[in-house]
């Protein structure tokens, strides 16, 4: 069994309430109508009724599919929304009339369906930008107390029979924190490897990347990512987690003992954690396209509720298993 088909049989043990918001989308509803029917969650799209109904029928539903809809120009949950919104948002002097507004746009109604219980977790992003999707998600769902900043991640599963004998690894932040600090990149790598480990199943090995191993290069850059694993050597030292470390040396066990001789993680490392977004983005796309990897994501932690976001450039399939990973980030066991 792949990594994926794993992730998507644990779902599938623990169905929840999906919202998508892009309903509309014809990949969003194959997707949806995937994940209703091999009972991976219970599914919700926003968006044109009729326009909806008519993707359905094109991917074939049935009414025995676990698929409702919510059409915010004429759902009557449209009214309780726009109250929520405005109580939420009041305090930055918005007035009814836009909290109204607001109600109708899909992102900001499948959010405030998660806040408000009526939903497990939101997806998003097939069609929004990331900005828009993750701003949706922060001002309505909001951060959890418990983290100290919101950060997303990369699932990468590896091609079959890999030479690594890797199934799955994951990588982050490949979108959406820009230049992270030496506080704000340990906060990342500990996020991914609570993420890690709940996701996949697996003891998380850390490594904080960068184009230096073990003081071969002296640069800003490189002390940025030595002060963050300082910070986790102190804060967090049961999670195994090593750095700095070249990608080759925290990913090929013979380049990890020769580099970074004596470390637990060198050679062995299953979360990765780069110094900025555009290593992330840049190592994430290069793993994907030339690499044979599968992507899922980006996948945002640190968030009070799961609301995850797409990339525009998504299959069905990926909906499906993002849907998959949502329902297990709201499982609370």
């Amino acid at each position: 069994m792949t990594m994926l088909q794993e992730l998507r049989k644990r779902a599938a043990s623990r169905p929840a309430h999906i919202v998508l918001s892009e309903g509309h989308d014809p990949r969003i509803v194959a997707g949806a109508v995937e994940a209703a029917r091999t009972g991976i969650a219970r599914v919700t799209l926003v968006g044109p009724q009729t326009e909806i109904e008519k993707h359905l029928t094109a991917a074939g539903a049935t009414g025995n599919d676990a698929i409702n809809i919510e059409d915010p120009a004429t759902s009557p949950m449209t009214d309780v929304v726009a109250q929520s919104y405005y109580d939420l948002r009041k305090h930055k002097n918005i007035r009814a009339d836009f909290a109204a507004d607001q109600a109708r746009d899909p992102l900001v109604f499948a959010a405030m369906m998660v806040r408000n219980g009526h939903a497990d977790g939101t997806v998003g992003g097939a069609v929004a930008t990331t900005s828009d999707t993750v701003r949706a998600a922060l001002q309505v769902i909001g951060k959890a107390k418990t983290a100290s900043l919101v950060s997303s991640f990369f699932l990468m599963a590896l091609p079959a029979n890999h030479p690594s004998r890797r199934a799955a690894m994951t990588f982050g932040d490949c979108g959406l924190v820009i230049d992270p600090n030496a506080e704000e990149l340990a906060a990342i790598a500990v996020a991914s490897a609570a993420s890690h480990q709940k996701l996949l199943g697996e003891i998380p090995r850390v490594a904080l990347l960068s184009f230096s191993t073990m003081g071969s290069a002296r640069h800003p850059s490189v002390t940025k990512v030595t002060e963050a694993m300082a910070l986790l050597k102190e804060k967090h030292p049961d999670l195994d987690a090593d750095g700095e470390l070249q990608f080759d040396a925290a990913f090929v066990p013979e380049v990890g003992s020769a580099k970074a001789p004596g470390s637990s993680v060198a050679g062995h490392a299953n979360v990765m954690i780069f110094p900025n977004l555009d290593a992330g983005n840049i190592g994430y796309k290069i793993a994907q396209r030339i690499g044979g990897c599968s992507a899922i994501g980006p996948v945002l932690q640190g968030l009070a509720k799961p609301a995850n976001d797409l990339s525009r450039g998504c299959t069905a399939e990926d909906v499906t298993n993002m849907i998959a990973v949502t329902v297990l980030q709201a499982d609370d066991g």
